[in-house]
C-alpha cells in the first residue's frame, strides 16, 4: 500500500500553475489559488503562475515555454478540460506531451466519482511528459484541483512516498535527449 517513507529526506520541487480562462482575474482564481496553497503548503515551490484565455496555440506555447525553462518541474493547468468548442486545454497539452501518462485521467476520474458521480465522464483531467517536465490538465473547479492534488499530485510529488514516485523518476526523464 502507498505510504510516505519518514526515513527519507523531502526534496521540494518547482511548480508552475497556468490558469485557462476567458473571464478569470488573478483575483477571481479560486481553482489557480487552491493549487497554490496546496503545493507551498507540501512544501514545494511555485515557480510561476499565470492566465491565459481558452486558445489552443497560447496554451500550447505557454506550456512550451516552461517545459524548456530549467527552472520548472511540473506543470498544472486548471480549466479547459470539459466538452464545450471553447475548451482546448487538454488539445493543448497533447500538443506539447512527448508521453502521455494515460492512468493518471482514469485515476481522477475513479476519484472524482467518489464526489460528484456519472458526472466524472464530463472531465478530461490528463497527464504527460515533455522535455524533462510533467504537465498536468485539471479542470477549472476549486473541488477538482484539491481532488487531483489531495488524491494523486501531492503523492506522486513526494520524494519519499512510496513504493514509488514521479519524482524519483524526473533525471531519467529526458535521458532520450541525451543519447548520442
Amino acid at each position: 500500500m502507498s505510504r510516505i517513507d519518514e526515513t527519507m529526506e523531502f526534496i521540494p520541487i518547482r511548480i508552475a500553475v497556468l490558469t485557462v480562462s476567458d473571464t478569470r482575474s488573478l483575483a477571481e482564481d479560486r481553482s489557480g489559488q487552491t493549487l497554490v496553497d496546496r503545493i507551498e503548503r507540501a512544501g514545494h515551490t511555485v515557480a510561476d503562475r499565470k492566465i491565459i484565455q481558452d486558445e489552443r496555440a497560447q496554451i500550447a506555447e505557454r506550456l512550451r515555454a516552461w517545459v524548456a525553462d530549467p527552472e520548472i518541474d511540473v506543470v498544472i493547468s486548471t480549466g479547459g478540460t470539459g466538452l464545450t468548442g471553447r475548451d482546448v486545454t487538454v488539445e493543448a497539452h497533447r500538443d506539447v506531451y512527448e508521453k502521455e501518462i494515460e492512468a493518471f485521467g482514469t485515476v481522477f476520474t475513479l476519484i472524482s466519482m467518489e464526489k460528484i458521480g456519472t458526472s466524472a465522464v464530463q472531465s478530461r483531467a490528463t497527464g504527460g511528459v515533455a522535455g524533462g517536465t510533467y504537465l498536468f490538465a485539471l479542470p477549472g473547479s476549486p473541488g477538482a484541483c484539491k481532488d487531483a492534488w489531495d488524491g494523486i499530485l501531492e503523492k506522486q510529488l513526494d520524494y519519499r512516498h512510496r513504493p514509488c514516485n514521479f519524482v524519483e523518476i524526473m533525471p531519467r526523464l529526458d535521458e532520450h535527449l541525451r543519447r548520442k
